[in-house]
Parts: C-alpha cells; structure tokens; sequence
C-alpha cells in the first residue's frame, strides 16, 4: 500500500475513508463530501481507470480490500468508512470470475470491517444492493422492503449472491457490536460516471444510433444525489445494525428510452423485443461469450434479463421515516448524465444528437430535490 499526500490539507479534524471511489456512486459521493467540507481519504487501485479523482484535493492511498493488512494501514486515522467498492457483474462467468467477485465483495467486506474495528474508525456505511433485496414470491412487482430477505432457491447471478453474503458480513459485525449500517442502492443515474456504467453506457449507444432495439421490463432507479444523500443519512442518523433502500422511482425500460429520447433528440427505436424471447437469445450469447471472448462486453445478459421481467419495486418508507429522505427527480439526474457524457466524457459523437447546457440537469427538473443533510466532516461513530 502506497499513500500520496493530500494535495491541501486540514490537520484539525480526521479523514473520512472512500473505497470504491473512482466508481458511479463513489465518485458522485467523494464529491458531495468534499463540498460539504470533508477531509476524504480514498483507496484505489493501481491499473485501475482513477479518472474519476483527477484534480480532487484528496488523500489517495492505493491497495486492495482484499488485502488486509493493506486496507488497515490506509484506513488508520480515519473516522468513519464508507464502504462503496464493489466487483459489479450481470454475468454467470467461469469459476475464476465467480471467485473474484466472492473475494471482492465477501472477503472484501469483511477485511473493511475488521480494519474499520481495528484501527477504531468508527461507523461504517456499506453499499447495498437492491438486487439482493427480497421481494413478495407471489407477487415479485409488489414493493419490496428492508425486512424481506433475499431469496437463493432460484437462479440468481454471482452478484446478487455476493451482495446478500457481504451483507450478511455486516450484520454479523453489528451483532457483536460494530457500528455498521447498509444504505440500499438500486440503479444509478446521473453524472461522475467516468467508468461508465452499464446504464450510462447504453444511453450513449442509443444517443449514438447504435441502439436499434430495447427490450421490455422495469426496475427502481435512483438518481446519483440520492444515493449519495442517502448514504450520508445512513452516516448520521442511521442504526447500527438497519439497512435502508434509496430509490428515486420505478420506471419501465420503455419509459427510460422516452427520458433517453427527450435529452438526446434521437428518435427511438421502434421494436420491442419481449423479455421471454430476449431470454433465450441471452442465454445462448451470455454461454459463448462468456466462454470464447469473456472480454466482450453483454449488454443484455440473462441475468439482467431476470431481474427486468420481475418488475421489482422498492419500498422506501423507513428511509423516509427514519432518515427523513427526500427523493430527488430521476429526469433531473438523466439530463445531468446526458450533459456529462456530452461534455465531459465526449463520447456522444452522433452530429444529430442534441448538444445540452452543461447545467441542464439542475435545471431540467427542481420538483423534488431533496434537502442536504449536513455531513460531519469526520463521519459518525453512532
């Protein structure tokens, strides 16, 4: 583990600790932090794309979460961990795949844990997954809440398996008395997407007339300041031993491919593939990828396939209740990711594509924002 120092820093009050902060969420929340005041302190790989931190006055310390000793030693002297890193896939993979997302996201979690305790970092705020929820078996579309547990008696991706064990890391943490809290996150939108995104990728592919075909099927999204508003509600007033889900609202592919039409200016694509043919045909391409060019991006992958058809709906009320959360405008957060990859990413090449106001996101859609809640600058140890 190497450690750079901070480009400006204050002595008077500790670092909070990033990991996974050159990703969508990461990126989005190291930024909030900084202009709350925070002092940030972040892990990153070398290799990695670190785009995301470029020009950031943070503290940057590289290793691996899968190494311990080196997750210790960059954590020491920080008060309170938020926990983002994550080995994201919608893919089955071979068996060296499915071990790095178990070491990633599993053994990971427990080594931020176990170094959070051990260099007393107070409160540690992990990055949930909502696709590790569990959801009504006789009604997958009815809202799912905090207290339905994941089901594993059918065909789940890696992934999602990961997401619900390294939860379960926590929960084993809080029971013998560590300071954790789980803040739920589901499909992310908005800018500081630098990696991209799945979802970010494919709005670029459709602005750029490369996508001819959707597919149908509906999931919860939650814009970028949400999920990032919500992880600082989980730091401040969060309990020990709660997870909480953070959505903006459900929307149905179709209905992402409008608010994709509406920033972009180009037209939709006229044909609807149903999720039962689209299955199928995943299978067979997910099988010879992921075998012969495992490299090759998937865009619709079986397991995302799944997920679509479930039409999985959130139920955010204890977020609301407890942690007073306010969704935000999921439109809002698509004209600010639109007007990132535009501007900033300059990957939108189609010359038809409609050239956005580089603040449009903020102003596109102000019903709804939410009210900062006031981040300590060195976190919380409830």
């Amino acid at each position: 583990m190497i450690r750079e120092p901070a480009l400006s820093a204050d002595s008077s009050t500790p670092p909070v600790f990033v990991t996974g902060a050159a990703g969508h969420v990461g990126a989005n929340l190291v930024r909030r932090l900084l202009d709350d005041g925070a002092r940030v302190r972040v892990l990153l790989r070398h290799g990695d794309n670190n785009a995301a931190l470029e020009g950031l006055e943070v503290e940057r310390t590289f290793g691996d979460i899968r190494d311990l000793a080196a997750t210790r030693q960059a954590m020491d002297g920080c008060r309170g961990v938020y926990h983002v890193a994550a080995r994201i896939s919608t893919i089955e993979g071979n068996r060296a795949h499915r071990r790095e997302i178990f070491d990633c996201n599993v053994v990971g979690t427990r080594n931020v844990l176990r170094a959070a305790r051990e260099t007393e970092a107070g409160r540690v705020v992990m990055t949930g997954s909502f696709s590790a929820v569990g959801y009504d078996l006789d009604n997958p579309s009815a809202p799912s809440n905090e207290a339905m547990q994941f089901y594993p008696m059918e065909r789940t991706m890696p992934y999602e398996r990961s997401k619900s064990l390294a939860e379960h890391e926590c929960w084993r943490a809080a029971a013998a008395g560590q300071d954790v809290v789980v803040a739920t996150c589901c499909a992310v939108v908005g800018g500081a997407d630098f990696l991209p995104s799945r979802l970010g990728r494919a709005m670029c592919d459709f602005s750029n007339r490369k996508l001819h075909a959707y597919v149908d099927g509906g999931f919860e999204f939650v814009a970028a300041r949400d999920i990032v508003e919500g992880h600082l509600l989980c730091m401040q007033r969060g309990r020990s031993g709660e997870k909480y889900i953070f959505s903006s609202g459900y929307k149905t592919i179709s209905e992402i491919i409008d608010l994709w039409e509406e920033v972009s200016g180009v037209p939709r694509p006229r044909r609807r593939i149903p999720s039962s043919v689209m299955l199928v045909f995943s299978e067979v391409a997910s099988f010879y990828l992921s075998r012969f060019h495992p490299d090759f991006p998937q865009r619709f992958t079986p397991g995302a396939i799944r997920l679509l058809r479930k039409r999985l709906h959130a139920d955010t009320g204890k977020a609301k209740r407890e942690l007073g959360f306010e969704p935000s405008s999921i439109r809002a957060a698509m004209h600010e990711a639109y007007a990132f990859h535009y501007h900033q990413r300059r990957v939108i090449t189609n010359p038809d594509a409609r050239c956005p106001d580089p603040d449009v996101g903020r102003a596109a859609d102000t019903s709804g924002t939410s009210q900062a809640a006031q981040s300590p600058a060195g976190g919380q140890s409830g």
